[in-house]
């Protein structure tokens, strides 16, 4: 018993489960600023249709930053909260280029790509730790972007 965290999982497993997490976490706080950066300042003919897109993405995006820092806490250990971090830690770069809505849709299609890999590496890491609490928020969140990839991709007509 003295190898268990607080909710009975292995100390050594629920680390490195949070040391992913936070790499997740570091990943949706550069998604979720980039996404207001679209929704404040897109241009253009779709206007209209992509703001109101971009807002619903960041108000998702937002939850699971919560929900992400919670877990990391649920498992005995401290979200990081620094953008500086956030920065050394994420594949998602900050954009520069926030008003074209194509590029912007490539963009979130892109950090899809990479948020969905991570989450996908942390359903094997919490199957291995018998972490179903984890295992149960990334099928959630693949599950429900796999759907958004598909929207933002036929968008794109891709």
């Amino acid at each position: 018993m003295k190898n268990l965290n607080i909710i009975g999982l292995d100390l050594s497993k629920s680390k490195k489960l949070a040391e992913k997490l936070n790499d997740l976490l570091a990943n949706y706080s550069l998604f979720y600023q980039n996404t207001r950066g679209y929704h404040w300042n897109i241009k253009g003919e779709k206007f209209f249709e992509l703001h109101v897109k971009f807002e619903e993405l960041y108000n998702d995006l937002q939850l699971k930053i919560d929900e992400i820092a919670e877990r990391i806490l649920t498992l005995g250990h401290t979200p990081e909260h620094r953008y500086s971090h956030y920065k050394k830690l994420a594949e998602i770069e900050e954009s520069k280029e926030v008003s074209n809505g194509i590029k912007a849709v490539e963009d979130i299609l892109n950090s899809f790509s990479i948020t969905i890999a991570i989450q996908r590496e942390l359903l094997s890491i919490s199957a291995d730790a018998e972490d179903e609490g984890t295992n149960a928020l990334m099928s959630d969140y693949i599950r429900t972007q796999e759907k958004l990839v598909w929207m933002y991709s036929s968008y794109m007509n891709k």
